[in-house]
């Protein structure tokens, strides 16, 4: 049985542990995770994910 490309895709992302979240975003803010992203040569799922951190980090200091 030949698997299609979007389950091949699905299982190679279940081995390496990632899977996709979708957010609703005023487009002023997508546009600004863009940016940094781009300003700090970084993907955005990236700069999200330290972002969280910081703040998270950040936010037991308080």
């Amino acid at each position: 049985m030949a698997l299609t490309r979007t389950e091949i895709n699905e299982r190679s992302n279940e081995k390496r542990g990632i899977k996709n979240k979708a957010f609703k975003l005023n487009i002023n803010d997508i546009a600004m995770i863009k940016q940094t992203a781009i300003d700090l040569n970084m993907s955005e799922a990236k700069l999200v994910v330290e972002a969280i951190k910081f703040y998270k980090d950040n936010k037991k200091a308080s």
